[in-house]
């Protein structure tokens, strides 16, 4: 599954969706698809988000052995969750900045 977030003023971010859910999680938001947040609760969804991230950050990673070994095999380094997060985060700035809602779909 993948996740479109829409705003005004801003393009579209694609994710796969169960990152797109751990964001919308971490958001304050449920997980439900189609979903939105209204231009005025998107500054406290950004500053959530962010918070989150940085937790996330201080935390030590938690990585399946499993997975770990098929990324280590096929060559491919893991990809953070706080780097995953960036293009939502400027979505979110924008949106704030232009007092626009987010959607999801």
């Amino acid at each position: 599954m993948l996740v479109t977030f829409t705003t005004d003023n801003y393009g579209d971010v694609i994710m796969f969706g169960e990152v797109a859910l751990a964001m919308l999680r971490m958001m304050g938001h449920s997980p439900t698809v189609p979903g939105a947040i209204l231009a005025a609760d998107v500054p406290a969804a950004l500053a959530r988000l962010r918070d989150a991230i940085a937790q996330a950050k201080a935390e030590p990673p938690v990585v399946e052995e499993e997975q770990d070994q098929d990324q280590e095999a096929a060559g491919e380094p893991a990809v953070s969750l706080s780097k995953r997060a960036l293009p939502l985060i400027k979505l979110l700035e924008a949106a704030a900045e232009s007092n626009s809602r987010v959607m999801w779909k």
